[in-house]
Formats: structure tokens, sequence, C-alpha cells
């Protein structure tokens, strides 16, 4: 039942990781290490979200956890970027970087009607 919105929320999500590093993200977030912090970053979140869809494609008990996981990634991503453009940093302006940031948004409450109607249904078979 989540499989389809938590695909497109995970598809956004990495759309958006791909878009940042063209903007040079880790300078945004002082990540440690530069690149390469943001590199190790993005493998641990990329394997979480992947791991995550194997768990709701599998409809395993864990599914509801990593759906959760991935809708509060992707309204956190529309949210922290969004204070970014109010503190007036002019990253992410393009017209695709912000479709893609308010796309993170919108299938992540998707993720989020459809994770309601699976626990209103109760508990996964695996």
């Amino acid at each position: 039942m989540m499989a389809r919105s938590y695909f497109w929320t995970m598809l956004f999500l990495i759309l958006h990781q791909i878009d940042a590093a063209y903007w040079r993200e880790w300078e945004m977030f002082h990540v440690p290490g530069g690149i390469q912090g943001f590199l190790v970053f993005n493998l641990a979140a990329i394997a979480v979200v992947l791991s995550g869809y194997r768990h709701v494609l599998l409809d395993t008990r864990r599914a509801p956890f990593f759906a959760a996981v991935c809708a509060a990634l992707g309204a956190g991503t529309c949210a922290i970027h969004a204070g970014f453009a109010l503190a007036g940093l002019e990253q992410f302006h393009l017209p695709l970087s912000v479709a893609v940031i308010a796309l993170c948004l919108a299938c992540a409450v998707w993720l989020l009607c459809d994770l309601r109607r699976v626990k209103a249904a109760g508990p996964a078979r695996a």
C-alpha cells in the first residue's frame, strides 16, 4: 500500500541530494570534511532509505518505521530549505531545484497518509 508513495518520496530525496552536490550543500551545513563528509552522510542516508524501501516492498513489521523516517526526511528537507531561503541564502533557487524540494514535501505528505491507512488496517504480515 505504501510502495508507490515511498518510492516517489525516496526518488525526490535522492534527486535532491544530486542537486545538493551542485549547490555545495556541505558548505551550507558546515559539514566536517567538506565533500567527503557530505558523501559519508549520503552513503548512510541513502542506505537507510533504500533498506526501508525493501521493508516496504516486503511488507515487514519494520515497514511503518522506515516509511515514517522517509516521510520525515522529505518534510525536513523542505522545512530546512525554506529556512535557508528565508535566511537569504541563494542556493536551490532554480525552478527545478525548488520543484524537487516541493515534491519532497508533497510525496512525504502522501507517504504519511498511506502510513496512516496502513496503521489503521493493522500489523504487517512479515
